[in-house]
């Protein structure tokens, strides 16, 4: 059964920031919220949480994960960003966009999309999941909390113990955060393509 923990939104509890930290990095499938809505999260280097994820969204190969960063400090080293899109993401980061990139070596086969080779970038605007990201010093592989036959994300945290007690570690309520799915660009070929309409203004790429 899941653990639950209630973090303040605006100043998240430091013993429960940790303990999570060390749950993630036991191998831990956590839900926790983001900028756009409650999202799943595990750490990059392990396979057992990445397939439980797989499993809970019914995902195949082709699905593009999402490395949530810290800050663009973290970026360059999972991504492959020209300067171009360098300047696009320090004007919007943080915010509610994931951007599609060429993945670099550090980032494991598994967690590309099995043809292209690339990986989704975000870095939320979100006091928990900066909390969470600081403690842990390295990015959280992440997926919307999107279920099979679901066209929005769960919301409702005390709902989410519930379904989902027997299939993740943890679920953080961290308060409402949205029902929204961020706004996906694609920046592999330098030029700004928009895959997925969500919370973030895409004419922000079109000045």
């Amino acid at each position: 059964m899941s653990q639950y923990f209630k973090i303040h939104p605006d100043n998240p509890q430091p013993r429960l920031v940790h303990r999570a930290v060390e749950l993630l990095r036991d191998g831990a499938v956590i839900v926790y919220p983001t900028d756009s809505s409650y999202a799943l999260g595990c750490v990059i280097g392990a396979k057992a949480p990445l397939d439980r994820i797989r499993h809970i969204r019914d995902l195949g190969d082709k699905h593009n994960f999402t490395l949530v960063c810290r800050d663009l400090s973290e970026i360059s080293t999972y991504a492959k960003v020209d300067n171009s899109a360098y300047r696009l993401l320090k004007a919007l980061t943080p915010g509610p966009f994931t951007f599609v990139f060429k993945a670099t070596h550090e980032v494991p086969r598994r967690l590309q999309h099995s043809k292209r080779k690339t990986i989704g970038i975000r870095v939320p605007h979100n006091t928990i999941a900066q909390a969470l990201l600081t403690e842990l010093n390295e990015p959280l592989l992440s997926s919307t909390l999107l279920l099979p036959g679901r066209d929005l994300p769960m919301s409702d945290p005390e709902q989410m113990r519930d379904r989902l007690q027997h299939q993740v570690d943890l679920v953080i309520d961290g308060g409402a955060c949205g029902i929204d799915l961020t706004t996906v660009v694609d920046l592999v070929d330098g030029v700004p393509q928009l895959i997925r309409q969500g919370k973030g203004d895409f004419t922000a790429f079109q000045i």
